[in-house]
């Protein structure tokens, strides 16, 4: 695990201010996305746990975002030049550099985890554990919102991604992975974000 996430680590390194301009007002132009962050927001508030952890916050635009919906939010990324890149773009807020399947939160504390785009680039054999530590930090009833790249073929699909190579994943087979790691997907949206490397968009919403 740890070669991969090397690579991928000094692959953001290098595209850290290009990354930057390029998402941090994405979302603007993307009203699925958006609406399913803004509905985990809510459900999170709702479990009375505030906490949630954006893992792999990139520039932390997400985590600013997760904020202002009112979750008293945090930034995890195993970019240390992504994470500097947080720290000034938004210095109210608390960012750290982390492996994802390493997270530095104790057992249970948390009411939500956002996974935006950031489980991608781990292969297909590695997601079970990496899932299971996402799971950990949860506490009962805890959500995670996971988004990634869907095919509708029955197998993952590696494609060269711009920055790192990625894994596209049958919507169903991740939920199964969700379900394996001890979590209830009870709500997902699949889209056609039109894009050129021809991938549906897919959101899963699970809860411990």
């Amino acid at each position: 695990m740890r070669e991969h996430q090397d690579e991928t680590r000094a692959a953001y390194d290098g595209v850290v201010e290009l990354y930057a301009s390029m998402f941090a007002d994405r979302l603007q132009t993307q009203p699925f996305s958006r609406n399913m962050i803004s509905t985990f927001a809510e459900l999170v508030r709702g479990t009375g746990n505030p906490r949630a952890a954006d893992v792999g916050c990139g520039p932390g635009h997400l985590t600013a975002m997760l904020h202002d919906l009112g979750l008293d939010a945090f930034g995890l990324d195993l970019s240390p030049a992504m994470v500097d890149h947080a720290r000034r773009a938004h210095p109210a807020l608390r960012f750290d550099e982390a492996r994802m399947e390493a997270l530095p939160v104790e057992d249970g504390a948390l009411g939500g985890v956002l996974a935006h785009y950031s489980m991608i680039h781990t292969p297909p054999g590695e997601l079970p554990a990496l899932l299971a530590e996402q799971v950990r930090v949860l506490a009962p009833e805890g959500l995670l919102l996971v988004s990634f790249f869907a095919t509708e073929g029955p197998e993952p699909v590696r494609f060269d991604h711009k920055v790192s190579p990625a894994y596209s994943w049958p919507v169903d087979r991740f939920a199964e992975l969700l379900a394996g790691a001890g979590l209830v997907t009870f709500a997902r949206l699949l889209h056609d974000p039109a894009s050129e490397r021809g991938f549906l968009d897919a959101h899963l919403l699970g809860c411990r």
